[in-house]
């Protein structure tokens, strides 16, 4: 893959930052990781060469500095609230993060549950969490957070929480989303602190938006496009243009909230140690570019691929109108179209050619492969063959699986399992290639060329099954589909 990104330089100056600013405070620095820790994809795909668990390695080079706080919300266990990405709970993933932090041999303190006021269903969740031996610390509903300074502010406020007992100079605060109340439980330990006179700061790592590239650069358009479920809206930094003459990009919640955060670190400190939501974050991304281009390209493929996911998820659930009226406006105000992905032409034209489903992808070199469906194989599973031996060198007219071997398959999906559609998915004709490697050269180099396909480039013209996404997602594919159900 064609790499824009300097992976190596990010994990050397960005741990450098973290230590600078936790010399800035003294004591104690309590760092809001907003984002995703590890398995950060929306990154790794706008930034081509930046690696999905970067901002783990960054923390495992501070772990003997570092401690972990993990919050959830109450409101969010009493509704079960799914990561849409994983298919669990945020009940499940607190535990999960848990106990990936605590295999890297990071230290966990224990688990915030925000925004209590007296659910059973956190106090359930507590008890499960202490019979496995995990801290669990109540932060309670404040009434007229954030804007009731003076309560915030007290004995009432963030006096009641329960304290978070720390010992390392550099406290990573993270959450399984968005909501979940990291800010609050930063602010709140930095009122528990102050009052036993240490010394402690906060600040926010948030990856996106780059804040010293331009407003309308395609990679914090991109952020926009994948935070258009929230609404999130890409702005100027007043405070930073006021404070500096400088500009730099924020983003709506951060501005917004800005001056209540500037009155509570006043209440707390005496004064506030920032005068930007700018000069809060640490984030050193915009100063790891190689080639700046390689990332133009791949986030405006982003912006095209998050437009299309909406169109498939309004296809199949009709809930997101919203979010798709937003993509097409941050579509025209890029001037992108779905005609700038060059797979979705090519598989277009190709199903314009043959009259059924078909499927392009876009290998690292350039080369466009398309497939089309056959009664045998469906249109993600023949393009994976044909991609495989394209990059082995084998002749397009070779088939890797015989007839003979599919149709016993199809009798089986149909006849025994009561399958609506005779076709191979890609899982199943990956399995039927591995199983023919063991005597077939040809099916044998055809499997080896898989990893050559991260980072490629994919579009089907009808919308394709889970299992076929999660075979994608896997092989490191960007999928996109027209909003089409199968036939």
């Amino acid at each position: 893959m064609r790499k824009g990104f300097d992976n190596e330089k990010y994990l050397k100056i960005q741990s450098e930052q973290i230590k600078k600013r936790i010399a800035q405070f003294g004591d104690k620095l309590y760092l809001e990781f907003g984002g995703k820790l590890f398995d950060d994809h929306h990154a790794s795909r706008v930034l081509p060469g930046f690696q999905p668990d970067s901002k783990l390695q960054m923390l495992l080079q501070l772990k003997d500095e570092a401690e972990m706080i993990l919050v959830i919300s109450a409101l969010d266990i009493e509704k079960n609230k799914m990561r849409g990405d994983l298919g669990i709970t945020y009940n499940e993933d607190v535990l999960r993060l848990r106990g990936i932090f605590e295999g890297l041999g990071l230290c966990v303190s224990g688990v915030v549950i925000t925004h209590y006021n007296g659910q059973s269903s956190a106090d359930t969740y507590r008890k499960r969490l202490e019979r496995q031996g995990i801290k669990v610390y109540y932060h309670y509903t404040i009434e007229g957070y954030p804007h009731n300074v003076a309560l915030i502010d007290s004995d009432e406020g963030f006096g009641k929480n329960d304290y978070v007992e720390t010992s390392r100079p550099l406290v990573f605060v993270t959450a399984p989303g968005p909501g979940s109340g990291k800010m609050a439980v930063c602010l709140s330990q930095l009122y528990h602190e102050n009052k036993r006179n240490i010394k402690a700061g906060y600040a926010k790592f948030e990856t996106f938006p780059v804040w010293n590239l331009p407003l309308k650069h395609p990679v914090n358009i991109a952020y926009e496009a994948a935070t258009a479920d929230l609404n999130d809206i890409n702005m100027i930094d007043p405070f930073h243009l006021e404070a500096y003459g400088k500009v730099a990009s924020s983003y709506n919640r951060d501005i917004e909230i800005f001056p209540v955060l500037n009155t509570l670190f006043e209440a707390i400190y005496g004064e506030s140690p920032y005068k930007s939501p700018t000069d809060m974050g640490v984030n050193m991304i915009g100063f790891c570019f190689d080639d700046e281009e390689i990332c133009c390209a791949a986030a405006k493929d982003e912006v095209i691929r998050r437009y299309y996911y909406a169109l498939c998820s309004l296809a199949q659930k009709g809930e997101n109108e919203n979010e798709v009226n937003k993509l097409s406006l941050i579509m025209k105000q890029a001037k992108l179209t779905t005609a700038d992905r060059k797979t979705t032409v090519a598989a277009n034209e190709r199903k314009e050619r043959d009259g059924v489903p078909c499927s392009a992808i876009e290998l690292q070199d350039g080369t466009i492969i398309t497939a089309s469906t056959s009664p045998l194989l469906g249109p993600s599973a023949a393009l994976l063959l044909n991609a495989a031996k394209h990059l082995a060198g084998i002749p397009h007219d070779v088939k890797l699986i015989p007839k003979q071997m599919i149709e016993p398959i199809q009798k089986t999906k149909v006849g025994l399992l009561h399958g609506g559609n005779p076709r191979l998915h890609t899982d199943e004709v990956l399995v039927a290639l591995s199983m023919l490697s063991i005597t077939d050269e040809n099916c044998r180099k055809a499997l080896e060329q898989l990893p050559k396909l991260d980072g490629c480039q994919v579009h089907c013209t009808v919308m394709l099954s889970e299992v076929d996404h999660k075979i994608f997602k896997k092989l490191g594919i960007g999928l996109t589909c027209d909003p089409v159900a199968k036939e």
